[in-house]
């Protein structure tokens, strides 16, 4: 699938990067600063421990796997746009053989109708006002925890859910750390670096991978607000991140202009009311059929983009 770098992505990297985009997708998320003395000096209080259940690396059953939920959420994608839960759900369940095998489908077709009504209930709670409070944060993921302990069985939360947790509490106390105001700069580094060795190898090339995206999704942004030349482009990124990722980032540039150009075509078309006729037409004509999974998602996304311009304008 080719990567696309959406402009809106920089609008939330400073909280993704705190929290590894932790709400919907990829779950992620320190220091109350009203904690001081002894009991900030004890460290982060522990996040509350997922249901008991195996290890990912334990797991055996074939349809509990750890990308399981990569799958629900691609299923979801397409499934796109519905008028209730209800509907969603009868969108979800034709697409159900596209997705799993013929063995998995009545398993998943009562995993997803459960997954429905739990981005139902997660949409329910309320973000904390201050992402960077790590009480709130702390609060607030707990929150979303119990709604996903009331959603799923214990197996079935570890497959969707059981690597984010470390995630979760590895950020969390991160950010607490950060806040800690008792701790000596060289106390925060030495916390700092504990805290980081509690990540598997894997999870922390993982976060540096994220990051490193993030920060490439917010400069490309600030080119963007500045009408960069492609030349000026080239010239800042090869001097952050090298020539040859340079040159890559280049052809994301030209790839995500294809892309938006394409989305503008049709979304003028459905502006203009044409008939359902034409706009399939144009949908088989302009995209190929993975862009026509995730076109509906797209277009949302750039409708949301464009009714956030206004209010970015500096006053």
């Amino acid at each position: 699938m080719t990567r696309r770098w959406p402009l809106v992505l920089a609008a939330a990297a400073a909280a993704v990067v705190a929290l590894g985009g932790w709400w919907f997708g990829a779950s992620g998320p320190a220091e109350s600063e009203a904690r001081t003395g002894e009991a900030a000096s004890a460290g982060p209080a522990p996040l509350p421990q997922a249901p008991a259940a195996t290890a990912p690396s334990a797991i055996a059953d074939s349809f509990l796997t750890p990308n399981l939920r990569d799958r629900i959420e691609a299923l979801l994608l397409e499934a796109g746009e519905a008028a209730s839960p209800e509907d969603l759900k009868r969108r979800v369940e034709a697409l159900v053989p596209a997705h799993f095998a013929p063995h998995e489908a009545a398993r998943a077709r009562a995993l997803l109708g459960r997954y429905v009504d739990y981005r139902v209930a997660l949409g329910a709670l309320q973000l904390p006002a201050d992402l960077g409070d790590p009480r709130a944060l702390r609060d607030t993921v707990e929150a979303r925890r119990r709604v996903r302990e009331q959603h799923f069985m214990p197996d079935e939360y570890q497959a969707l859910f059981g690597a984010d947790d470390d995630f979760d509490r590895y950020s969390l106390a991160r950010l607490e750390i950060e806040r800690n105001t008792a701790l000596t700069p060289a106390q925060r580094q030495a916390a700092l670096e504990d805290n980081e060795r509690s990540l598997g190898e894997t999870q922390r090339a993982q976060r540096a991978q994220t990051v490193a995206q993030l920060q490439v999704a917010s400069q490309t942004a600030a080119l963007e607000a500045r009408g960069a030349s492609d030349q000026e482009r080239f010239a800042e990124r090869s001097a952050q991140y090298g020539a040859p990722a340079a040159q890559q980032l280049a052809q994301l540039d030209r790839e995500e202009r294809d892309w938006q150009g394409r989305l503008a075509q049709y979304a003028a078309l459905q502006s203009a009311k044409a008939d359902a006729q034409s706009l399939e037409q144009m949908k088989q004509q302009l995209f190929t059929p993975e862009e026509r999974m995730r076109l509906e998602a797209a277009l949302q996304l750039r409708a949301q983009a464009a009714a956030a311009a206004p209010s970015m304008t500096p006053r």
